[in-house]
C-alpha cells in the first residue's frame, strides 16, 4: 500500500474511534478549558507508546484501534512539537473547541493536526 492509502486507511479508523470517544474527549475539553489549563486542548491520537499528554483512553479498555492522550498547545510548544514563532499562527487556525476536537495524529515517521467535530446529539422528538 501507498503511503497515501494507508494514511486514508488510518483517518478512516480514526474516524470511527473519535465518533465512540466523542463524549468522553467533549467532557476533558471542557474540564481544560473551564479548569484553566489552557485554551487549546489537543488530544493525541496513537497506536503506539507515547510520551505526550494525559492518557484518558486506552485503546485496550474500549475495544478500539486508538488510544488518546489529553495534552496543550503549551506542552506542544515545550516539547518543540510546535514552535514557539508559529504559536500565533497555531492559535489563528485553532477551531472553536466547544465545536471541534484538535487531534494530534502520530502515526510512525508522521504527524498531522486534524479538526474533527464532535458527535452532535441526536434530537429527540
Amino acid at each position: 500500500m501507498e503511503k497515501e492509502e494507508i494514511l486514508k486507511k488510518l483517518l478512516e479508523i480514526l474516524a470511527e474511534d473519535l465518533a465512540f470517544y466523542s463524549p468522553m474527549i467533549k467532557e476533558v475539553s471542557v474540564d481544560l478549558i473551564k479548569e484553566g489549563f489552557t485554551q487549546y486542548p489537543i488530544f493525541v491520537a496513537h497506536q503506539h507508546e507515547v510520551k505526550l499528554g494525559e492518557p484518558i483512553l486506552m485503546r485496550e479498555d474500549y475495544a478500539r484501534e486508538f488510544s488518546i492522550h489529553a495534552s496543550t498547545l503549551e506542552e506542544l510548544i515545550e516539547k518543540k512539537l510546535v514552535l514557539p514563532e508559529r504559536e500565533g499562527d497555531f492559535k489563528l487556525n485553532f477551531k472553536n473547541p466547544k465545536e471541534f476536537m484538535c487531534i494530534l495524529l502520530l502515526t510512525p515517521g508522521d504527524a498531522r493536526f486534524v479538526y474533527v467535530p464532535f458527535k452532535q446529539k441526536k434530537k429527540e422528538n
